[in-house]
């Protein structure tokens, strides 16, 4: 695997992206918005902490499952546009899966989503992810509180999986599925993230 890492970080950072008349970005084969990360971490927050206990776990799949599904149609999006072919290609010896899956990682780095890495790779079976600064932690107070909630990180890492090596899109969401072991929000040095195949 040869993939040009900080490079594709450096050049990512530095594309200039705007929204049109109703604020939305077309880029990367997609329409995206640009919002403060404030408003996803609050919506979350008031998502979770507004149902009883019995039901936090099912509100914290539904924030994983709309970062999983928007994962998974923004991430091939990205990885078959022509920005992804003008900027990122050029900067791995060889369009493999485990490159792309290195290329989508820094690309999701270079813009401030969270700086993360792949630390293991079974190709097909099973990927570990590493985050640092990743803009989930500032929900609360770092360590304040028990359980994971990096959601968005959680669902995409899950998605990049199946574009990589699950059935070609569009049919291949929900085949992996993703676990947080560690967060930033816990007390923890970094977020971790396993990744395996669904069921």
């Amino acid at each position: 695997m040869t993939v040009d890492r900080k490079q594709i970080i450096d050049t990512m950072s530095k594309l200039q992206v705007r929204g049109n008349e109703d604020g939305l970005i077309p880029a990367f084969g997609v329409l995206v918005n640009q919002l403060p990360a404030g408003v996803w971490n609050n919506f979350a927050d008031l998502l979770v902490n507004s149902v009883s206990a019995d039901l936090v776990e099912p509100a914290e799949l539904l924030l994983v499952n709309a970062a999983h599904e928007c994962g998974y149609h923004t991430g091939y999006g990205i990885i078959t546009s022509e920005e992804w072919k003008a900027g990122v290609r050029p900067l791995m010896d060889e369009p493999t899966p485990e490159n792309v899956l290195h290329g989508a990682f820094a690309v999701f780095t270079a813009w401030g989503w969270g700086r993360t890495s792949i630390e293991e790779l079974v190709p097909k079976e099973k990927m570990v992810v590493r985050a640092y600064d990743y803009y989930e932690a500032d929900v609360v107070q770092q360590g304040s509180i028990a359980r994971p909630a990096a959601y968005m990180i959680r669902g995409v890492s899950a998605a990049f999986m199946e574009l990589a090596y699950g059935p070609a899109y569009p049919n291949g969401c929900r085949t992996y599925e993703c676990v947080q072991t560690k967060g930033i929000e816990c007390g923890d040095d970094y977020g971790e993230f396993v990744v395996t195949r669904a069921g």
